[in-house]
């Protein structure tokens, strides 16, 4: 027992000792570091148009050569050169600049030497000789020749080829205020598709006129040995490279989809902020994947045969959908804390509910009324949705959506252990129910004479022709949806987006006639995906999903297997004695829910093998929507098309 009267006596003991030694030990103090963003100036580049030539032939070696050309202005003795950090549309600083290599500069051709800043090692810094009127700069971006090592963007096939990756320019000025001509040389015989003005080719070697470093970067390309254009709308075009020639085949009927995609587009915004639009399309399973938006162009990925075997990989359809809907909400309108005016400072995410969530929304209503996916796909992704924020996702509990517009920085989409727990970009999902159920409130408080098509033209079409950024704040939100329908719009965001611990964001798919009910097949979505990947997806019976070999890819917290020790990687090697098969674990699972037995599995963990029996008796269970009386609902009106023909 210790005296308590004794206890400031024993405090002092412990920390006069301590303080009586501090006179014979080294003790650093901290310095103010000179670390701030500098805010570049909205005034031109003074040395002039930059060039930028860039060799993409080496498709062998996945490795792009590039040399630049940076004028200067008389006198300059010093520069600093930066490699593009926060990356639009990244909603980060993701910038590979560790994919840039053999760096050299000279002046005259005489070498110059360089170093990067020690508190910003995207800042290249130069010490110029008298006299110097340009600096050239080469060095070479090595594209990943595994996904391990990123995303690739060469193979053999056809090339991704985005300027920030493999671009310098100067700071201290706005992006849009530096001039560059840019050039490219491809493999022999490749097509080249890029929203950039001016195109003209002689031989391989491919120039565009001079453009904005700002729209440079907005402008990459696709390039492929097996290419089509389609013309799909007024200024509107479809670009398609693909691994094989045979993948490029689609039956008209299919490409009429992605016209009345335009169409639907052009009815709900009631105005265009691009001139021309491409749609830059890989269909491939060598190349990243990617969903990428841009002002005039958006970069898409489907797998290799989702033209030729159109109805099976319906699924797979819904990119293109998305990242159109983009051009209005993220490049014109654009929150005004993630618009930067260069690519060094930081952006904040923190009305990506809008930016990303409202995307998805009109992501798949227009992917509805166009055709361009089935209705009933549309309700098994929405049904998905829902399913995740009712039963599978107890990180709602302690974070809100708002906290998960900080992922992209934090994370990087980097896989989490437990997803389910921790949370990831839910401002995507989560965001775009929340706005079915504002869609749902603005209809019923006007009698159906008005929805969130209402707030999109007003708040996205405004200013037809305007083709640069128009930057929006919460309150400006707020105003907007006031002015379709007065409700107290800042209270309902805040409970919804910025409060944890709130109630399944369903309301709105009831609100809109439906319901989530539970199935023992997959929904049209979930079926495409499993069936295209080979996986079991077992979230919401076992609680893991496995994939084509029976390892389990995700385990949902507090869920069967994650309470009997099953976690990612561990293996299902037999189930009830038999090897592992999808079929097998279905038939055990069914079995289960009638025999009332436990599921005995074999898993193997690392060099460990252990026996597990799961004592679960549910069955087999998926998501679907359905409506809740007979009838044409409300959602019903709201994915049917609307534009005329």
């Amino acid at each position: 027992m210790i005296n308590r009267f004794a206890l400031p006596l024993l405090a002092l003991a412990f920390v006069t000792p301590a303080s009586a030694q501090d006179a014979n030990r080294s003790m650093p103090v901290a310095v103010q570091v000179a670390d701030g963003t500098p805010l570049p100036v909205d005034t031109a580049w003074p040395g002039g148009t930059i060039d930028l030539a860039i060799d993409a032939t080496d498709t062998r070696r996945a490795v792009y050569r590039v040399t630049q050309t940076i004028p200067l202005s008389p006198g300059t003795r010093e520069l600093t050169l930066l490699y593009p950090e926060w990356l639009p549309g990244n909603h980060a600083a993701r910038g590979p600049i560790s994919l840039l290599s053999d760096i050299r500069f000279t002046v005259g051709g005489k070498p110059v030497a360089w170093r990067r800043d020690p508190l910003d090692v995207y800042a290249f810094k130069l010490a110029l000789p008298a006299g110097a009127r340009s600096v050239v700069a080469s060095f070479v971006h090595t594209s990943p020749v595994t996904g391990s090592e990123g995303r690739v963007t060469m193979t053999q096939e056809m090339l991704n080829l985005q300027w920030e990756k493999m671009s310098l320019y100067p700071a201290g000025h706005y992006t849009r205020r530096i001039a560059v001509r840019p050039t490219v040389t491809v493999p022999a015989g490749w097509s080249v598709f890029t929203a950039l003005d001016g195109q003209k080719r002689v031989g391989d070697k491919v120039t565009w006129a001079a453009t904005d470093y700002e729209t440079l970067v907005d402008s990459p390309i696709f390039a492929g040995k097996h290419a089509q254009s389609w013309p799909i709308g007024e200024d509107v075009r479809l670009d398609v490279v693909a691994d094989k020639p045979a993948q490029l085949a689609i039956a008209p009927q299919n490409v009429a989809t992605f016209n009345k995609l335009v169409i639907e587009a052009d009815a709900l915004f009631g105005a265009r902020h691009f001139d021309k639009y491409t749609f830059l399309l890989a269909l491939t399973e060598r190349m990243g994947g990617i969903g990428l938006e841009h002002h005039r162009s958006s970069e898409n990925q489907y797998e290799p045969t989702s033209f030729t075997d159109w109805d099976a990989m319906d699924w797979d359809h819904n990119v293109i959908a998305h990242e159109l809907v983009h051009s209005w909400n993220g490049k014109y309108r654009r929150p005004a804390d993630l618009w930067t005016p260069d690519y060094r400072t930081p952006m904040q995410g923190s009305l990506l509910w809008l930016y990303e969530g409202q995307t998805q929304f009109w992501g798949n209503v227009l992917a509805a009324r166009s055709g361009l996916q089935k209705k009933e796909t549309i309700l098994g992704r929405m049904a998905r949705d829902a399913a995740v924020y009712s039963e599978g996702q107890p990180g709602r509990a302690w974070r809100d959506v708002g906290d998960t517009t900080n992922d992209p920085i934090m994370a990087a989409r980097r896989p989490h252990p437990y997803s389910s727990l921790q949370r990831s970009e839910d401002y995507y999902v989560e965001s775009s129910l929340v706005w079915l159920e504002a869609d749902q409130i603005i209809r019923q408080g006007t009698g159906g004479s008005r929805g969130l098509d209402d707030f999109a033209r007003a708040f996205f079409g405004m200013r037809d022709g305007d083709w640069g950024q128009l930057t929006y704040t919460f309150d400006d939100v707020v105003t907007a949806l006031n002015g379709v329908h007065p409700y107290d719009w800042a209270g309902f965001l805040t409970t919804r987006l910025l409060t944890p611990g709130q109630p399944a964001p369903t309301k709105g798919i009831e609100m809109a006639g439906y319901r989530l009910v539970w199935r023992d097949t997959p929904n049209p979505f979930d079926k495409g995906a499993m069936d295209h990947g080979k996986g079991l997806e077992l979230t919401y019976s076992l609680g893991f999903n496995l994939d084509k070999d029976g390892t389990v890819t995700s385990t949902r917290w507090d869920g069967p297997a994650f309470n009997a020790g099953i976690v990612n990687g561990a293996k299902i090697v037999a189930v009830g004695g038999e090897a592992y098969s999808a079929q097998g674990m279905k038939d055990a699972i069914t079995a289960a829910a009638r025999s009332k037995a436990p599921i005995a599995l074999l898993v193997k963990r690392g060099d460990l093998y252990d026996t597990i029996t799961l004592d679960y008796r549910g069955g087999l269970r998926y998501p679907w929507l359905e409506p809740a009386a007979p009838g044409e609902q409300p959602l019903d009106r709201l994915l049917a098309a609307k534009a005329a023909n």
